[in-house]
């Protein structure tokens, strides 16, 4: 058994990476979305964020077990020293290691486009499920992200109501961006 490797996704890593995402969406309320899409869409997305953020997975044995991205945080320049951040594993792989793995070089290749703030945005059951657990908040804050605030019940899936929470990371807290207005 070799080390994980991480590396940069490429546009053949697609198919792969939206397996491991259509079981999310099949099976759990931590996307909210109710559709897996179809892979050219989901090429189009990884392509969309790869022109601005890094997009990585992770490697085991020569298979691609995870994912983690950045993105938009807000669409407007003032946001630009901000992303959000995403992750995804093979379900059989969570809770080994892979995802801080994953977290941490996504945090060091954000650092050094001069990222300051990081922020996740969580699916959060009112009480665990089948569907979703508190798991991935718990994740976040493991990795050093705090719990900024709650939207009650803004997302149904399953049939069910589940809240929202957004978990912020700050990287760097003092000074001014490299650029400024």
């Amino acid at each position: 058994m070799s080390l994980p490797k991480i590396r940069d996704a490429e546009a053949a890593d697609a198919e792969r990476l939206l397996e491991i995402y259509d079981y999310y969406v099949k099976n759990t309320a931590i996307t909210f979305e109710y559709d897996t899409p179809s892979l050219a869409e989901f090429m189009a997305r990884m392509e969309k964020t790869m022109k601005r953020y890094p997009y990585l997975v992770v490697e085991k044995d020569g298979r691609i077990m995870g994912y983690a991205y950045a993105g938009i945080f807000k669409d407007r320049a003032a946001y630009d020293w901000s992303c959000e951040t995403t992750i995804y594993l093979d379900p059989e792989e969570r809770k080994n290691g892979l995802g801080r793995l994953l977290y941490e070089a996504l945090e060091e290749r954000l650092k050094a486009m001069g990222i300051r703030n990081l922020y996740a945005c969580i699916g959060y059951p009112e009480e665990e499920d089948e569907y979703l657990t508190k798991n991935s908040a718990e994740f976040h804050e493991h990795l050093g992200y705090t719990k900024l605030g709650e939207f009650h019940r803004c997302g149904c899936k399953f049939g069910r109501w589940y809240h929202m929470i957004w978990m912020e990371k700050l990287l760097e807290t003092v000074g001014l961006p490299p650029r400024t207005l």
